[in-house]
């Protein structure tokens, strides 16, 4: 009933209208960001196929086919058109793209465990991105569209399913887009002629992309023969149908690696679908270059392109604004975390990047190692991908953001687009066995392939020491430790296992700084100090850490 008390009234009439007024609102909000579903020309539904069991970790949809190798990686052949061909993807991997949704959304909720600012994190992808299927192809479009429909309802309540998947292919640029979280920061090379073992062409990369252990316990090769363009082949985990590492059948690789941007305002073309229209549509640099020109991303990043066709490799540095082409004019090609051309060398968000960042420690690092080593061979580059020192030898520690091998890689990656020759690396990171596959042999034709075993290289001498041993009690710790100081998980910390944590990695900085995160946590400023003084007497990654940890001491001595 309508209140007789004339104040009430009006109080009740003002909240009606704002609850009508933000009712409307929000009502046109979720209207605007609602994705409408590409067109599609099938009536093929995730009924019309049957997966068959083959074997142990071992699916069947027609001609695809979806199984676990020797070395624990998964492997996937697909072909067909778009749509269908997304409708298998999804049949054989279901299970997979479940796993890899539930660790990437406790990932999430680790790094953001405010849920309200959580919800509010999720009205804003969601405006962000009201516009990204504008800028995705529609081969895209139609390929994710027919993976979704296997997607999981348990996660219903953040999205419909097509609108996640088309929300989590750009997790990666809005990531580094938005934040200054270490979360990329890969490095790549290229050597070739007179730098190159057999003279020629030689691409190595780590992709060194953290989104938690468990979101990088199964990884996805997928052997990939559209119905138009070239057949290609590429590594990274199920769900993702744009490319971070790959080859095609023509000897076109493409690595990504991030670079520093302007906070942008819109999303458009995730980065990892258009190196995917490169590989599957470019048999040239200079076709791969006109497909770059043509398309509108929202991130800075540099895609190292290698060419058997032009034998040789080169960077296309790209930006919301603008895009350059660096050749090195070098048997060599190095590739960090900033900018190298004319176009960009100038900016002031790369000249920070280089001066601020660990980018520039891993590009000299690199570069001494390529003119050290010279000529290359296959597991020459693979020793460099491992490498875990700082320039000119010096020991940093374990798990330093400014060496080559981090300890975070989701994957090391090898090239020889000549002989259309691909080395993956096997877990943990980068430092298991690397297997190699033929693309002819793969695209031969036959049902069934195999890796080549006699190119393996062998693992990283480094896993059967007591230095990893101990790293991996370290990095047990280190994570206690920041669930507690993020996420107030209940942790505490004994004289010894205080003793213990130090010893196991004692020249790295990163020590000192979770041992200072840990007792600030606890209201122990003293001794949180003496930890962050302790972390700045040894090589701190970079500029911006330094800062961070000299803001801590700041905070600390406040209180």
């Amino acid at each position: 009933m309508w209140p007789k008390n004339k104040l009430a009234k009006n109080i009740l009439k003002t909240v009606s209208i704002l609850l009508l007024i933000t009712g409307i609102f929000f009502g046109l909000f979720i209207w605007r960001i609602i994705v409408p579903s590409p067109r599609i020309d099938s009536n093929k539904t995730t009924e019309s196929y049957k997966r068959i069991k083959a074997g142990p970790d071992h699916y069947v949809v027609e001609n695809c086919w979806l199984k676990k190798n020797k070395y624990g990686i998964w492997e996937m052949y697909l072909e067909g058109s778009p749509y269908e061909r997304g409708l298998i993807y999804g049949i054989l991997s279901k299970e997979l793209m479940e796993k890899q949704e539930v660790h990437f959304v406790g990932q999430i909720k680790e790094m953001i465990p405010n849920a309200l600012f959580l919800q509010v994190l999720k009205g804003f992808v969601g405006w962000f991105n009201r516009d990204i299927y504008k800028y995705i192809p529609e081969e895209n479009q139609q390929e994710i569209y027919g993976i979704s429909q296997s997607f999981s309802d348990k996660f219903n309540y953040i999205a419909p399913k097509y609108y996640r998947i088309l929300n989590y292919h750009a997790a990666h640029d809005i990531g580094h887009a938005l934040t200054d979280l270490n979360m990329v920061g890969c490095t790549s090379f290229a050597v070739n002629h007179r730098f190159s073992e057999d003279s020629t062409l030689l691409i190595a990369r780590n992709f060194d992309f953290y989104m938690g252990d468990e979101f990088a316990e199964d990884k996805l090769i997928v052997f990939m023969n559209p119905d138009k363009g070239y057949k290609f082949a590429s590594y990274a985990w199920a769900g993702l149908t744009g490319v971070v590492s790959g080859m095609n059948e023509k000897g076109i690789t493409v690595t990504l690696n991030a670079s520093k941007s302007d906070i942008p305002y819109t999303a458009k073309e995730p980065i990892s679908l258009l190196a995917r229209e490169i590989l599957q549509y470019a048999g040239t640099i200079q076709e791969a270059q006109e497909i770059a020109e043509r398309r509108e991303t929202f991130v800075s990043e540099s895609l190292l392109i290698g060419s058997a066709a032009d034998d040789k490799a080169v960077i296309i540095e790209k930006s919301p604004q603008k895009m350059d082409v660096y050749q090195s004019g070098k048997d060599y090609l190095v590739c960090a975390n900033h900018y190298q051309g004319s176009s960009f060398i100038r900016d002031s968000v790369n000249i920070h990047n280089i001066r601020d960042t660990d980018s520039k420690s891993r590009f000299d690092r690199m570069n001494q190692l390529l003119e050290r080593t010279y000529p290359v061979d296959i597991k020459d580059a693979a020793s460099i991908l491992r490498d875990k020192k700082g320039l000119n030898d010096k020991f940093l520690g374990y798990g330093n953001s400014s060496s080559l091998n981090q300890l975070i890689a989701h994957h090391g990656i090898l090239f020889k687009p000549e002989k259309k020759e691909i080395w993956i690396s096997t877990p943990p990171f980068q430092l298991g066995e690397f297997i190699c596959y033929n693309l002819n042999d793969v695209f031969s034709g036959k049902r069934t392939f195999a890796t080549v075993d006699s190119l393996t290289i062998p693992k990283d001498s480094f896993l059967a020491t007591a230095d990893y041993r101990k790293f991996e009690d370290f990095r047990k710790t280190k994570q206690k430790i920041s669930r507690y100081v993020m996420l107030g998980m209940p942790f505490e910390l004994s004289p010894a296992e205080e003793k213990k944590f130090i010893n196991n990695n004692p020249e790295s900085f990163l020590t000192y700084l979770f041992l200072g995160d840990y007792f600030r946590k606890n209201g122990n400023n003293t001794k949180a100090i003496a930890y962050y003084q302790q972390s700045l007497e040894h090589e701190v990654a970079s500029l911006n850490e330094v800062k961070a940890i000299k803001d801590r001491i700041e905070d600390c001595g406040k209180k």
